[in-house]
């Protein structure tokens, strides 16, 4: 089997999410044999009764995995992979959809170059379609190539989502990796720990891979749940790159990653919720930043993706986290209230 592709599958059978997704897949440009593992991660809705539609229309193309309970995307990912036959692995979020030549174009340059890992930019787009949305540019050119210590910085500065990429299976497979399972955010906890074992990237520069994006979407429902699995997120990443030998070498790059994943971004979403927020909360992840990174703001790429009055409200909150706290919430009741 040339190629396996993973579809972690939760409750998507409306609008036709999901039937839009295989569609793409059955229907790819690739004259070579691939698979399509549609992983059922306990839907509650029609989704499963899909995926045995499919399986059944493409015996030897599609096939299901029901997993009894619900484990997240990162647990129906990590079932894929354990049941997958391809020398190449990519995972396909089951309301995204990817283009007709997507795999063509993608394994194409790995088959070339010798790669590892290829990667495309992708589209926004708000209804199923295949006209290009919002094109997502990434900087990879300083990526592209056989890893260098340098190389791999940089990509570790300029990551993105795992699934705009297709794998060699080897390299997931020999170096033991896989995802977090029961939570959110798999990505940010998997994507840096699986970096530090890419030998060669390469990356096709068109945008082929179509992120759906609609109301309940993960980056669109703030809750505290959610804020605590970014957390959980983040310190399984740190957990595991210590486990693995390499937060000295890659002390920086580790650090900054932390700090974004665990403070930064998750302070700022969570202080936007509307109601609900706990005080205690801000203070406990202030504690751990300081715990574990005491002078994160001295890292030399901290608040790249800051502005100056996030970074302004960073320094209260270092200073005086109740002060933070109040300051923040009247700032943003205010602006909300204005905009209403």
């Amino acid at each position: 089997m040339y190629l396996s592709i993973i579809v972690p599958v939760y409750n998507m059978s409306s609008d036709g999410n999901l039937k839009f997704c295989l569609d793409s897949l059955i229907n790819q440009n690739l004259d070579k044999e691939y698979e399509i593992i549609a992983v059922d991660d306990a839907s509650t809705d029609d989704s499963l009764a899909i995926c045995r539609e499919y399986e059944s229309k493409y015996p030897g193309k599609v096939r299901v995995i029901a997993l009894p309970e619900n484990r997240h995307q990162g647990g129906a990912r990590n079932a894929g992979i354990k049941e997958s036959k391809g020398e190449w692995l990519s995972f396909i979020d089951s309301d995204d959809w990817v283009s007709p030549n997507y795999y063509a174009k993608l394994l194409k340059r790995g088959e070339d170059t010798g790669a590892d890992i290829v990667g495309c930019c992708y589209n926004m787009v708000d209804s199923h379609t295949f006209r290009i949305g919002k094109v997502v540019p990434l900087a990879y050119e300083c990526t592209t190539g056989e890893f260098t210590d340098e190389r791999r910085r940089d990509y570790l500065n300029n990551m993105s989502s795992m699934v705009t990429k297709v794998y060699r299976a080897s390299l997931i497979k020999d170096n033991n990796l896989s995802f977090p399972e029961g939570i959110f955010y798999e990505d940010n906890a998997a994507g840096p720990v699986w970096a530090m074992y890419y030998k060669h990237f390469e990356y096709v520069d068109e945008p082929l891979y179509y992120y759906y994006q609609h109301d309940s979407s993960t980056v669109h429902t703030i809750t505290e749940e959610r804020v605590h699995d970014r957390m959980e997120a983040a310190e399984f990443m740190l957990a595991e790159l210590k486990k693995r030998g390499f937060l000295k070498k890659y002390y920086h790059e580790i650090e900054n990653i932390f700090t974004t994943v665990y403070f930064t971004n998750t302070i700022f979403s969570y202080m936007r919720m509307p109601k609900g927020k706990k005080y205690s909360l801000i203070r406990h992840i202030k504690k751990r930043m300081k715990q574990e990174f005491p002078d994160f703001r001295k890292n030399k790429f901290y608040g790249r993706f800051m502005d100056d009055e996030q970074k302004k409200y960073v320094d209260i909150l270092m200073c005086n986290s109740l002060l933070f706290y109040v300051l923040y919430d009247f700032l943003w009741t205010y602006r909300n209230m204005r905009n209403a």
